[in-house]
Protein backbone atom coordinates (compact mmCIF):
# COMPACT_ATOMS: atom_id res chain seq x y z
CA UNK A 1 0.00 0.00 0.00
CA UNK A 2 1.29 3.40 -1.23
CA UNK A 3 -0.37 6.74 0.02
CA UNK A 4 0.64 10.32 0.43
CA UNK A 5 -0.94 12.75 2.49
CA UNK A 6 -1.38 16.29 0.33
CA UNK A 7 -4.12 18.59 1.94
CA UNK A 8 -2.90 22.65 3.12
CA UNK A 9 -4.31 25.57 3.78
CA UNK A 10 -2.60 29.23 4.43
CA UNK A 11 -3.45 31.82 6.93
CA UNK A 12 -1.30 34.85 6.66
CA UNK A 13 -0.98 36.93 9.20
CA UNK A 14 1.08 38.40 12.07
CA UNK A 15 0.75 36.34 15.08
CA UNK A 16 -1.26 39.36 17.28
CA UNK A 17 -3.79 39.83 14.45
CA UNK A 18 -4.36 35.79 13.87
CA UNK A 19 -7.57 34.58 15.88
CA UNK A 20 -8.05 31.64 17.53
CA UNK A 21 -10.41 30.49 14.71
CA UNK A 22 -7.87 30.84 12.22
CA UNK A 23 -5.02 28.81 14.03
CA UNK A 24 -7.67 26.27 14.37
CA UNK A 25 -8.70 25.96 10.86
CA UNK A 26 -4.90 25.97 9.66
CA UNK A 27 -4.22 23.30 12.35
CA UNK A 28 -7.12 21.13 12.01
CA UNK A 29 -6.59 20.12 8.15
CA UNK A 30 -2.22 20.41 7.88
CA UNK A 31 -1.49 18.80 11.70
CA UNK A 32 -5.02 16.99 12.29
CA UNK A 33 -5.80 15.60 9.18
CA UNK A 34 -2.09 14.47 8.73
CA UNK A 35 -2.82 12.79 11.99
CA UNK A 36 -6.06 10.80 11.14
CA UNK A 37 -4.53 9.76 7.97
CA UNK A 38 -1.79 8.26 8.96
CA UNK A 39 -3.46 6.59 12.02
CA UNK A 40 -6.00 5.10 9.39
CA UNK A 41 -2.76 4.38 7.45
CA UNK A 42 -1.13 2.59 10.15
CA UNK A 43 -4.04 0.62 10.80
CA UNK A 44 -4.81 -1.06 6.96
CA UNK A 45 -0.62 -1.33 6.74
CA UNK A 46 0.22 -2.70 10.28
CA UNK A 47 -1.41 -6.33 9.31
CA UNK A 48 0.42 -6.57 6.10
CA UNK A 49 3.50 -5.27 7.19
CA UNK A 50 4.65 -3.38 4.23
CA UNK A 51 3.76 -0.06 2.81
CA UNK A 52 4.83 3.59 2.22
CA UNK A 53 3.33 7.16 3.54
CA UNK A 54 4.39 10.28 2.22
CA UNK A 55 3.21 13.03 4.45
CA UNK A 56 3.98 16.69 2.17
CA UNK A 57 4.80 19.37 4.50
CA UNK A 58 6.45 22.48 3.97
CA UNK A 59 10.11 23.66 4.04
CA UNK A 60 8.67 26.46 6.52
CA UNK A 61 8.23 23.43 9.36
CA UNK A 62 12.33 24.38 9.31
CA UNK A 63 12.37 28.09 8.63
CA UNK A 64 10.42 30.68 10.17
CA UNK A 65 8.54 32.58 7.50
CA UNK A 66 7.32 36.72 8.84
CA UNK A 67 3.44 36.18 8.82
CA UNK A 68 2.76 32.55 8.56
CA UNK A 69 2.80 31.21 12.26
CA UNK A 70 -0.20 29.18 12.31
CA UNK A 71 1.08 27.60 8.66
CA UNK A 72 4.80 27.07 9.86
CA UNK A 73 3.67 25.45 13.30
CA UNK A 74 1.24 22.95 11.68
CA UNK A 75 3.56 21.62 9.42
CA UNK A 76 6.16 21.44 11.91
CA UNK A 77 3.53 19.23 14.07
CA UNK A 78 3.17 17.25 10.94
CA UNK A 79 6.31 16.89 10.21
CA UNK A 80 7.06 15.38 13.33
CA UNK A 81 4.12 13.58 13.45
CA UNK A 82 5.30 11.61 10.51
CA UNK A 83 8.44 11.17 11.56
CA UNK A 84 7.54 9.62 15.35
CA UNK A 85 4.58 7.71 13.08
CA UNK A 86 7.52 6.00 10.64
CA UNK A 87 9.41 5.47 14.17
CA UNK A 88 6.57 3.05 14.99
CA UNK A 89 6.00 1.64 11.63
CA UNK A 90 9.76 1.10 10.26
CA UNK A 91 9.84 -2.20 12.37
CA UNK A 92 6.79 -3.68 10.20
CA UNK A 93 8.91 -2.64 7.27
CA UNK A 94 6.51 0.35 6.33
CA UNK A 95 8.43 3.32 5.26
CA UNK A 96 7.41 7.62 6.22
CA UNK A 97 8.77 10.07 5.18
CA UNK A 98 8.02 13.88 4.19
CA UNK A 99 8.79 15.54 1.04
CA UNK A 100 8.88 19.51 2.11
CA UNK A 101 8.17 21.82 -0.46
CA UNK A 102 9.05 25.37 -0.85
CA UNK A 103 7.47 28.22 -2.87
CA UNK A 104 5.43 26.19 -5.58
CA UNK A 105 3.07 27.42 -7.96
CA UNK A 106 -0.10 26.76 -6.66
CA UNK A 107 -3.51 28.55 -6.03
CA UNK A 108 -1.92 28.88 -2.21
CA UNK A 109 1.16 30.86 -3.66
CA UNK A 110 -0.64 32.63 -6.41
CA UNK A 111 -3.12 34.09 -3.88
CA UNK A 112 -0.63 35.90 -1.79
CA UNK A 113 0.79 37.78 -4.42
CA UNK A 114 -0.77 41.65 -5.26
CA UNK A 115 0.50 41.54 -8.86
CA UNK A 116 2.24 39.75 -11.76
CA UNK A 117 5.57 40.73 -9.90
CA UNK A 118 4.71 38.30 -7.18
CA UNK A 119 6.79 35.24 -8.63
CA UNK A 120 10.03 37.56 -9.41
CA UNK A 121 9.28 39.26 -5.53
CA UNK A 122 9.34 35.15 -4.18
CA UNK A 123 12.38 34.21 -6.26
CA UNK A 124 14.56 37.39 -4.91
CA UNK A 125 13.44 36.99 -1.50
CA UNK A 126 13.21 40.32 1.07
CA UNK A 127 15.47 40.63 3.05
CA UNK A 128 13.19 43.25 5.09
CA UNK A 129 11.17 40.22 6.43
CA UNK A 130 14.18 37.86 6.51
CA UNK A 131 13.39 35.65 3.73
CA UNK A 132 16.02 34.34 1.62
CA UNK A 133 15.28 34.43 -1.77
CA UNK A 134 15.03 30.51 -4.38
CA UNK A 135 18.94 29.81 -5.64
CA UNK A 136 17.56 27.83 -8.43
CA UNK A 137 15.91 30.95 -9.68
CA UNK A 138 12.33 29.29 -10.00
CA UNK A 139 9.51 28.40 -8.32
CA UNK A 140 8.18 24.45 -7.93
CA UNK A 141 5.84 22.95 -10.12
CA UNK A 142 3.00 21.01 -8.75
CA UNK A 143 4.71 18.29 -11.14
CA UNK A 144 8.17 19.06 -9.58
CA UNK A 145 6.31 17.85 -5.77
CA UNK A 146 4.52 14.75 -7.01
CA UNK A 147 7.96 13.32 -8.56
CA UNK A 148 9.60 13.70 -5.31
CA UNK A 149 6.44 12.11 -3.52
CA UNK A 150 6.60 9.34 -6.33
CA UNK A 151 10.10 8.73 -5.55
CA UNK A 152 9.30 8.27 -1.93
CA UNK A 153 6.85 6.10 -2.47
CA UNK A 154 9.19 3.95 -4.84
CA UNK A 155 11.62 1.10 -4.22
CA UNK A 156 13.81 3.47 -5.50
CA UNK A 157 13.70 4.90 -2.45
CA UNK A 158 13.24 1.64 -0.39
CA UNK A 159 16.01 2.23 2.31
CA UNK A 160 14.53 5.68 3.09
CA UNK A 161 12.85 6.26 6.36
CA UNK A 162 11.60 8.97 8.30
CA UNK A 163 13.41 11.57 5.82
CA UNK A 164 12.73 14.49 5.09
CA UNK A 165 13.10 15.91 1.77
CA UNK A 166 13.27 19.56 0.92
CA UNK A 167 12.37 20.44 -2.54
CA UNK A 168 12.80 24.17 -2.55
CA UNK A 169 15.05 24.83 -5.25
CA UNK A 170 17.82 25.67 -2.30
CA UNK A 171 15.69 28.39 -0.39
CA UNK A 172 16.10 26.99 2.66
CA UNK A 173 20.01 27.66 2.14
Amino acid sequence: TLAASVAGVLHVGEVVDTSDADWRRVFAVNADGVFHVGRALARVMSPRRQGAIVTVSSNAAGVPRHGMAAYAASKAAATMFTRCLGLELAPLGIRCNIVAPGSTLTPMQTGMWEDEQGAARVIAGNPATYKAGIPLRKLATPEDIAQAVMFLLSEQAGHVAMSDLYVDGGATL
